[in-house]
């Protein structure tokens, strides 16, 4: 299906119907207000497009791209509500991590919230599961494909740093200093799959940002948004 250009954000529609919509989320823009209720997010940005509600299902964290589900009316939030909480609904992410990871694996380690903001392993947190597997090796960097089973705040972040491979470009896990040589997070949700309540399986994919899989320990340019 073709994408077609959001307002003036140029934010491409990937899919909509009465009940839901999907949009290809840029980098640095918030899914949700923010402390700041003033502040531009995509909800915000939608529902004065559109002039009416919509409701969130899940988010992104603002410094990631990608794939985001927003329901139109209320008996579709609940559904797809009820699909997250029983983690009926596979998303899959692309990243691209410090250091060189050899083979795929699972991390299934719990994770707890600080008072930083940042999340870490802490046996007295929840159960968190990522699983992830190998695409390719840029240069002192690995490219991942990345699968949430659930959905816990910066899972994916906070779990690849836990072991040793943050994500390039992350301005909350890693080095500060070296971090901060990136343009952008390189983290991108790239899908997302769930079953239709007529029992279709849904699937919707975003494109993958020019020059993400070449990300290395060089400071990224030329990357997409």
């Amino acid at each position: 299906m073709e994408s077609v250009p959001f307002g003036e954000q140029g934010i491409p529609v990937q899919y909509e119907c009465d009940d839901f919509l999907v949009l290809d989320k840029p980098i640095g823009l918030a899914s949700i207000p923010e402390r700041n209720p003033a502040a531009i997010s995509l909800l915000r940005l939608l529902s004065e497009r559109r002039q009416r509600k919509f409701y969130v299902v899940h988010r992104l964290d603002k410094q990631v791209s990608g794939v985001i589900v927003f329901a139109k009316t209320p008996e579709f939030h609940r559904y797809l509500n009820l699909q997250f909480e029983h983690r009926r609904v596979l998303k899959t992410y692309l990243a691209v991590v410090h250091g060189r990871i050899i083979q795929g694996g699972r991390i299934d380690t719990p994770l707890r919230r600080f008072g930083s903001g940042r999340m870490a392993v802490d046996a007295a947190g929840k159960a968190c599961i990522t699983e992830y597997e190998v695409l390719g090796h840029p240069p002192g960097a690995t490219f991942l494909q990345v699968r949430p089973l659930t959905g816990r705040k910066h899972q994916i972040r906070a779990h690849l740093f836990g072991i040793g491979h943050p994500i390039i470009g992350d301005p909350l896990y890693g080095d500060k200093l070296m971090q901060r040589a990136y343009l952008r997070m390189m983290l991108h949700a790239a899908s997302i799959e769930f079953r239709l309540p007529d029992g279709r399986l849904f699937a919707a994919q975003t494109p993958v940002p020019v020059g993400f899989a070449a990300g290395s320990d060089r400071p990224v340019h030329g990357a997409a948004y």
